[in-house]
């Protein structure tokens, strides 16, 4: 299950130019040739070659991801069993050898399903109910299989609010949707098959569990290559296999496993066939809402970018290091799985970590979720360096970043930490205290200050992310997500760190510098941009596509049009496969609205709002179209609807504010914008739109308050310093609509309006005299 949605672009960007194709460097010309014949032939096919493997993988968790509903494969209790949760009584039970609950369906009516397919194990199994349209949902009471019982998961995960019949949450809506939210990560050769036109599915799947393909590739010529007579096989190549998992670089190892065990967008079925993660999907980064501002874990993201910000990841460990490749259990037991590398007589000892062993006597301490911690559990090295959360309810997962505890980052930057984690009765500064006794005053730089400042917009924290992300002794993944940040420090400095790293070797670097580079300038975005069009890394081509989008076709020339364009059709079908959800519909209103699409933005605007009607930026987005369209009752109604009923929403009284003032409703206007300069993020735009319409209204002592507010919020605006040099000249002021003039000439030197004001005030001083 899928935790709440958040605001994400589905696409953000990419780059490079000049690169060692990375396409070849992970591909052998072998594997490029199977890829275009290979075929699924079912994980049954493996079984007697590979017997021990495949002893190895039966009853795993990926062995029973996904299975039909039948007396082996269902764990719950169907025995005419009644549970209440929220104060609705929910029965289970058997008929004719099937599976039965009747609980709460669609429109909040007490309804009969059945129950087809088991999804999961461990620690909890979920269970599948078909639909219409091919849909399944996956019922929001799940069975926790560690303690035997029932348990209300949606209940421990959503707000009541967000479990309402309506609401996108519930659980026979989208959110919960296995076609599009599960399935491609529980079964083998998932095809989605979702079709925009009739919103119905047609999933398929060759293995309904994760199988020997499922990592390995299809494995059709792996079979004709084992038929051949030993003498007559080739061992220098991969013996047939589409997809290498020995003799790789663990980062290449690693990206495997990624296409499931990250938070990503994917851009299409996953055929198995491509070892690079990048042409398929697009990982989030290591930032707010998903992870605290340090880049430790909060929302469910499922291992990836905790991973590859991590020291052991920079050292080349990977996966199996630790768990065994097919039955995915860990190789060892407690610290044993860490003295493979860590010398035991340093780390595994109380000189070290401070904390009695099990075998020794000590008081129990109640941890945050309030259970009982036994003795010898901090004395554990994932106890203080693998942290975690619950997920699903009773899930719990561990931090794979491997932090060192820093109680001193939690009192600057209000994050966790491991020490408070176990000891949640006591303060941060009680944990810093003990860990400055026994580890001293001095502290190790740690990239985690530098991300919460980023994140933070600390003032001067653009330094510090300059040097980050030019660090290549850093991880990528922390480097892309500082160069998100970066984004938002207007300076020379951080411009030209952003167009350095659009060649870096890193795509997910690249994709990010793309999304973080700005400019006013069509034709120098198109000198800068339009390179990575031509990108092995498809992540990397249509961020770049997406970035140029909004260039007019004038400043092409027609070859650059056309190619841009055929990249465009690339990223249009990344669009197309993800449409079953808000986000996705969303993005093709943006996508159709960019081409002037008009009728079909609205309508992609309008499915994603009768999709989720508290998705607040398709409402948004659909407003500022009906505004651009003259609807401006149409806008209006939104605006409104977006102030009173999304406050996380910050923007609504701004752009209200600008439909009154282009209906010439005034002092409206400056009411509702008075109100928008009350937000935590007030843009600086507001205030100068203030003082425009204080001037209307005849209010000159607000009009010049409004606009030296917005100067001094943001010292670089154009439009603001004319606005300023205009108001002083009117006010007869000519000294201060000089010092404004002279500003705007020395900031914008191209712009001849600094000079031309000047030379207006030259005259008109001339004259008077």
């Amino acid at each position: 299950m899928i935790s709440k949605w958040k605001l994400t672009g589905i696409i953000a960007t990419g780059i490079i130019v000049l690169m060692i194709p990375i396409s070849i460097v992970l591909h052998s010309p072998s594997t490029q040739s199977y890829q275009k014949q290979a075929k699924f032939v079912g994980g049954k096919e493996c079984v007697s070659c590979h017997q021990r493997e495949y002893e190895l993988w039966k009853g795993s968790d990926h062995d029973r991801a996904m299975m039909v509903a039948n007396d082996s494969t269902v764990l719950g209790d169907f025995n005419n069993v009644e549970v209440e949760f929220r104060g609705q009584t929910h029965k289970f039970y058997r008929r004719d050898g099937k599976f039965f609950v009747y609980t709460e369906g669609i429109g909040g009516k007490l309804t009969e399903f059945q129950i087809t397919h088991t999804f999961g194990v461990r620690p909890l199994q979920q269970y599948l109910i078909p639909f219409d349209k091919g849909r399944y949902q996956c019922l929001p009471i799940a069975w926790d299989s560690e303690k035997n019982r029932w348990f209300d998961m949606a209940g421990m995960v959503y707000s009541e609010e967000e479990l309402k019949p309506d609401s996108w949450f519930h659980w026979t809506n989208q959110s919960q949707n296995w076609n599009g939210m599960c399935a491609e990560c529980h079964s083998t050769n998932l095809q989605k098959n979702y079709d925009l036109e009739t919103d119905s599915f047609n999933t398929t799947w060759s293995d309904i569990n994760v199988n020997c393909e499922a990592c390995h590739g299809p494995g059709s010529d792996h079979l004709d290559w084992a038929k051949l007579p030993e003498s007559s096989r080739d061992y220098d190549g991969n013996m047939g296999l589409v997809l290498k998992t020995s003799e790789t670089t663990s980062k290449q190892y690693i990206e495997a496993c990624a296409p499931c065990h990250s938070r990503r967008t994917s851009f299409g079925p996953n055929e198995h066939q491509d070892a690079e993660y990048y042409n398929l999907h697009r990982p989030q980064n290591i930032s707010p809402p998903l992870y605290y501002a340090d880049g430790q874990i909060l929302d469910e993201v499922y291992v990836f970018a905790s991973f590859t910000q991590s020291k052991m990841y920079m050292h080349d460990v990977r996966c199996n290091d630790c768990h065994d490749s097919h039955s995915i259990k860990f190789k060892f037991e407690d610290n044993a799985l860490c003295t493979q590398c860590h010398r035991p007589e340093e780390y595994d000892t109380f000189q070290h970590h401070f904390h009695k062993y099990a075998n020794e006597k000590g008081e129990l301490v109640k941890n945050k979720f309030g259970e009982m911690i036994q003795v010898g559990e901090g004395a554990l090295c994932k106890t203080c360096h693998m942290p975690g959360n619950y997920y699903m309810g009773i899930d719990f997962r561990r931090d794979h970043s491997f932090r060192i505890p820093r109680p001193d980052l939690s009192l600057k930057y209000n994050v966790p930490n491991a020490c408070n984690d176990c000891h949640a009765d006591k303060s941060y500064q009680w944990s810093e205290d003990w860990i400055k006794k026994y580890f001293g005053e001095r502290k190790k730089f740690t990239y985690a200050s530098v991300l919460a400042d980023g994140y933070l917009h600390k003032e001067n924290a653009d330094t510090s992310l300059n040097r980050l992300i030019k660090n290549d002794l850093y991880p990528e993944m922390v480097r892309a997500t500082a160069l998100s940040y970066l984004s938002a420090y207007n300076s020379p400095a951080a411009d030209s760190v952003i167009i350095e790293m659009l060649y870096n070797i890193e795509p997910l670097v690249r994709e990010r510098a793309i999304d973080a580079f700005n400019t006013d300038d069509a034709r120098q975005l198109i000198r800068i941009i339009f390179p990575l069009l031509n990108d092995p890394i498809k992540m990397v081509r249509i961020s770049a596509a997406s970035k140029l989008f909004v260039v007019g076709k004038e400043f092409f020339t027609e070859e650059q049009f056309k190619k841009m364009n055929e990249v465009l059709e690339e990223y249009l079908q990344t669009l197309n496969y993800t449409a079953d959800f808000p986000t996705g519909k969303y993005n093709l209103g943006n996508f159709y609205s960019n081409k002037s699409d008009i009728v079909k933005a609205e309508k992609f605007y309008l499915d994603a709002i009768r999709m989720d009607n508290n998705f607040y930026p398709a409402k948004s987005n659909l407003a500022l179209l009906y505004y651009n369209q003259g609807k401006l009752k149409e806008a209006e109604n939104l605006f409104l609807d977006l102030i009173q009923n999304h406050p996380e929403y910050t923007q609504g009284e701004y752009y209200l504010g600008l439909l009154y003032a282009e209906q010439k409703k005034y002092k409206e206007a400056a009411e509702v914008l008075e109100k928008a300069t009350l937000k935590s993020d007030v843009n600086p735009r507001i205030f100068y739109n203030l003082g425009l319409i204080y001037q209307y209204l005849n209010n000159n002592s607000k009009a010049e308050t409004s606009l030296l507010k917005a100067n001094q919020l943001s010292q670089n605006e154009f439009d603001v310093l004319y606005a300023l040099a205009d108001f002083y000249i009117k006010a007869g002021d000519y000294t201060k609509a000089m010092n404004y003039a002279e500003e705007l000439k020395i900031k914008f030197p191209s712009n001849p309006a600094g000079l031309e004001i000047i030379n207006y005030l030259k005259e008109s001083q001339t004259r008077l005299k």
